[in-house]
């Protein structure tokens, strides 16, 4: 996974993980029933809108709260292919990473990308192209052990899989 591209859906500051996935839901244990509660309080229709392929543009310190790793997994069951937000809670942020769930912090991407734009990621180069509006955001670089997790799916596979080269 070096790239991803997908339309956009709006969120503000402070999105934090009880909005994401409330909390009367973490007792499924089945990612595809988590990703039909994703971000439900703020937009009833998000699993909708997501299971074609979304990319979300988060405020600041999107993923704030609890450290509950159900939320980004939500995320990614529904459809989810990346999210870029203008900073993340440092757990969150793991979190997605852990799970396979691409997150870039690129300042100004609140304010640069409209709702419903298609934007296309470079995950490597944290080069953001909004094909809408023809403008160019730089996010952070994605390091190479981090790519190295996402393109395995996440922490467990990748593991495994390094597990199974010794």
């Amino acid at each position: 996974m070096k790239a991803v591209k997908g339309k956009t859906i709006k969120f503000g500051n402070n999105i934090d993980t009880d909005v994401i996935l409330p909390g009367k839901w973490l007792s499924l244990i089945d990612p595809k029933e988590l990703a039909k509660h994703a971000m439900e309080s703020l937009d009833s229709e998000f699993p909708k809108k997501a299971e074609k392929g979304i990319i979300i543009i988060g405020g600041k310190n999107f993923g704030c709260g609890s450290s509950r790793e159900q939320a980004p997994l939500a995320l990614k069951y529904a459809g989810v292919q990346c999210v870029l937000a203008e900073s993340f809670a440092r757990i969150f942020y793991r979190n997605s990473i852990n799970i396979g769930l691409p997150v870039i912090e690129a300042q100004g991407v609140y304010e640069e990308v409209a709702e419903g734009d298609e934007v296309s990621v470079d995950l490597e180069t944290g080069k953001i192209q909004d094909l809408t509006s023809k403008k160019t955001l730089q996010g952070t670089k994605m390091p190479p052990f981090m790519m190295d997790i996402l393109s395995e799916g996440g922490l467990i596979e990748n593991l495994r899989k390094r597990m199974n080269k010794k």
